[in-house]
């Protein structure tokens, strides 16, 4: 089946949507814009997202991925590949402890210099002080996402703000796939035009979800949620050294990893210098914060 037919099945969480017009649509491209930030805060102000090809040199981006699936067992890595890959072999390590709690690797990851020297990159920096019109800082609870095919587990639709709410608005998250996403490795998604919506308008969609007693995430099922608000999720093949730039209030999502390539990613935060952040957000983070 060929990456542009409109008869794919995707999923998310393990619920099916399908890839048709009805349900998805291309990201708006606006790399070309990069050199003008009037243009570029425009446009963000319009999407409530920027997409932007090759922002970080591809090459650093595989090292990144190298230094974080070196930490694993060799097992967990399909024999006769290298780390920088990161091709599942099929077996998770029995021991291996619940994704970003202590004795995980990526609960070491987002404490080490590598990964610190990385997420510093000046070019990070500027593009959020761009799109944000001043001079910005970094929260230190970074996060480092990894899934493979194992089981279908992706992030559900949700708005970051729902997560940082103790703090100012006047910030952004940025996006890193650390290595090519492409739908089937499990990228980000976008719903078009949420960002503008009131929070309340989320709440009838939170009637369908896989985790009752958390009221931060939307709904797990993709589908429903584009159908009841009429609206299509924004989708791209992301390439390493790309990065997505988005609002605190656009509705996001990820789709479940199909392919032998593990999708590993990481989240920054970018706050507005001088506004009130969130106190939960200026400590390293773990996967069973609660955050």
């Amino acid at each position: 089946m060929t990456g542009n037919s409109m008869t794919l099945t995707l999923s998310s969480n393990g619920v099916a949507v399908p890839f048709d017009p009805r349900y998805f649509a291309p990201l708006r491209d606006s790399s070309a814009l990069r050199s003008d930030p009037d243009e570029l805060r425009a446009r963000y102000t319009e999407d409530g997202y920027l997409y932007l090809r090759g922002v970080l040199d591809p090459d650093a981006v595989t090292a990144v991925r190298d230094a974080y699936f070196s930490q694993f067992h060799p097992s967990y890595l399909r024999a006769g590949t290298t780390p920088a890959q990161g091709i599942f072999s099929g077996r998770r390590p029995a021991d291996l402890p619940s994704h970003g709690v202590n004795g995980h690797p990526a609960h070491a990851f987002v404490r080490s210099v590598r990964f610190e020297a990385f997420a510093s990159d000046p070019a990070l920096a500027a593009l959020a002080q761009d799109v944000l019109a001043g001079a910005v800082e970094r929260l230190p609870r970074s996060i480092v996402r990894h899934f493979d095919r194992s089981s279908p587990t992706a992030s559900r639709a949700h708005v970051d703000y729902s997560y940082l709410d103790a703090g100012s608005d006047q910030l952004l998250t940025a996006w890193i796939p650390l290595g090519d996403c492409p739908r089937s490795t499990g990228g980000l998604v976008y719903l078009e035009g949420t960002h503008t919506m009131e929070r309340s308008s989320f709440d009838p969609l939170r009637t369908v979800t896989d985790r009752p007693g958390d009221s931060r995430s939307i709904s797990h099922d993709l589908a429903w949620v584009a159908e009841r608000l009429g609206r299509r999720w924004r989708w791209a093949d992301y390439q390493a050294g790309d990065v997505t730039v988005h609002s605190p209030h656009r509705v996001h999502a990820s789709l479940d990893t199909t392919t032998d390539a593990m999708r590993l990613s990481a989240d920054l935060r970018f706050l507005r210098r001088g506004q009130p952040a969130d106190a939960r957000w200026l400590v390293a983070w773990a996967g069973d914060d609660g955050n």
